[in-house]
């Protein structure tokens, strides 16, 4: 697990992959980090599937991932399908479930996180990581 600072100490987003598999969370969130580079490690954490190994969301690793990447500049919460989508917005009513600063970013998910952590290893802010990961709905890819 990364100490969430980047070149030179500085502050980095945090990135929650929430996927119904954790597979799906795990690979995703391998392969944000491996195009980033040797430079800057953002803390990424995924939180797939159900305490139990099997498919589907889990409210408590979905904290748990996000208070493991907060240091206090933000979490980017990305998800795959509707019922994640469901269990965070539920997470983020509550109020007191998850860190402060934590956002729900509507953005594909593999594409989406990628985006998500190479804006966040720049030290860039919430609202940019956001707005990367959101940009990439917009990638052709013919």
């Amino acid at each position: 697990m990364s100490d969430g600072d980047g070149v030179g100490g500085e502050r980095l987003v945090g990135v929650v992959l929430v996927s119904h598999s954790a597979a799906v969370a795990d690979s995703v969130a391998d392969l944000a980090r491996g195009l980033v580079g040797a430079g800057a490690t953002v803390p990424v954490a995924a939180a797939g599937g159900t305490e139990s190994g099997g498919l589907g969301t889990s409210a408590e690793l979905i904290t748990a991932a996000a208070r493991s990447v907060d240091r206090g500049a933000g979490v980017a919460v990305l998800m795959d399908l509707g019922s994640a989508v469901l269990t965070v917005k539920a997470l983020l009513a509550e109020g007191d479930e998850l860190p402060a600063g934590t956002r729900l970013v509507d953005a594909p998910f593999v594409e989406g996180a990628v985006a998500a952590v190479v804006t966040a290893s720049t030290g860039a802010d919430l609202a940019a990581v956001e707005a990367a990961a959101a940009e990439a709905y917009t990638y052709r890819k013919v």
